[in-house]
């Protein structure tokens, strides 16, 4: 099979992309590079010995689509592409529709004209806005987010629901993931944010390497264990195993599927920053800085509807998340630049 992967050269596309190879898939990858780099790729190849196809270029761009797929014959798609800061997105809202929304739907045509219908879509779990209760099931409401980027990856949801009322042949996942960390475990691949990392976890590992001089806590009043937001952290090789058997399960199934992509666990802030203080022996300091607007005390997952129909299951442990994390920051402490 041969398998299109939007923004195939970021954080999480570019470990699915080597999970497919790996599994014997042809890949063909298409990112415009605006906040990843191709260096991404070379370490794919480095790793297992195999390479994607690489083509520059960007999801809005149609005529672009449509030659891809006239000059391969494309299977199923899977779909990372994106603008992905959630801050930056409260600042830039128009960048963000058009970018994630208007290029899913250019995607979308592109997919029906060349008769391509199978589809696993990168979602969030901010679709889920502010639940009530944790941890959180694929059957609640979906909420109200806080911000564009949310609000784009709702929207989508809401169209590819609507493309699949209208139109039978379509198969589509929608994965809801929390938090993805980590990196693999050669040291190779990671996680390589252009600027300030806008996440904890490579904020926190460019202090310990030096880049970044201290860590900003936003609020440690919250009613949680220690004060700090707890969230679900998942290992991102996890996560692209999980991309593998959603795109496994399409090829049986029709209409929509919803899966959370989590570990069922949640951790703090402080939980975090101690865990990674063990796995590479440095202090990492902080301060604490008021709440951010729109942020939610804790959120995890139930993910068991995954392991119950993909036989998924996140496995990797928080402290491996760290230790692969630092060996990848470490080996290289300004990302895939060196």
């Amino acid at each position: 099979m041969k398998i299109l992967v939007t923004g195939g050269t970021g954080y999480i596309g570019s470990h699915t992309t080597l999970a497919l190879l790996e599994a014997g898939f042809e890949v063909v990858v298409l990112d415009n590079l605006c906040n990843s780099s191709d260096a991404a790729l070379h370490a794919v190849e480095a790793i297992c010995g195999k390479s994607a196809l690489m083509i520059h270029g960007d999801v809005c761009d149609r005529p672009l689509l449509d030659r891809i797929f006239q000059q391969h014959s494309i299977d199923a798609v899977l779909h990372f592409a994106g603008l992905k800061a959630v801050g930056e997105s409260v600042r830039k809202p128009l960048e963000y529709y058009e970018s994630n929304v208007c290029g899913s739907i250019t995607l979308c045509q592109a997919m029906a004209a060349a008769g391509v219908f199978r589809l696993v879509f990168s979602s969030s779990a901010t679709v889920y806005g502010a639940p009530e209760q944790m941890p959180i099931r694929e059957d609640f409401p979906t909420g109200t987010p806080t911000n564009p980027y949310g609000q784009s990856k709702l929207i989508i949801e809401n169209v590819l629901r609507d493309l699949c009322a209208a139109e039978p042949k379509w198969s589509i996942a929608l994965l809801r993931y929390f938090n993805p960390i980590g990196a693999h475990a050669s040291g190779h691949m990671g996680e390589d944010p252009s600027g300030i990392p806008n996440n904890l976890v490579p904020y926190i590992s460019q202090v310990a390497v030096g880049s970044l001089h201290e860590l900003s806590i936003f609020g440690d009043d919250y009613p949680t264990v220690d004060g700090t937001g707890v969230r679900d952290y998942i290992h991102v090789v996890d996560l692209a195993d999980g991309h593998l058997k959603a795109l496994q399960s399409i090829s049986t199934r029709s209409g929509i599927n919803v899966w959370n992509l989590g570990t069922g666990d949640g951790y703090s802030v402080l939980q975090v920053v101690r865990a990674f203080e063990q796995a590479s022996g440095r202090s990492v300091p902080y301060r604490v800085m008021p709440r951010r607007s729109g942020d939610v005390a804790e959120c995890w997952a139930d993910s068991s509807k995954a392991q119950k129909e993909l036989g998924w299951k996140a496995t990797r442990s928080l402290q491996e998340m760290m230790t692969d994390t630092w060996r990848w920051q470490s080996n290289h402490p300004r990302g895939y630049q060196g």
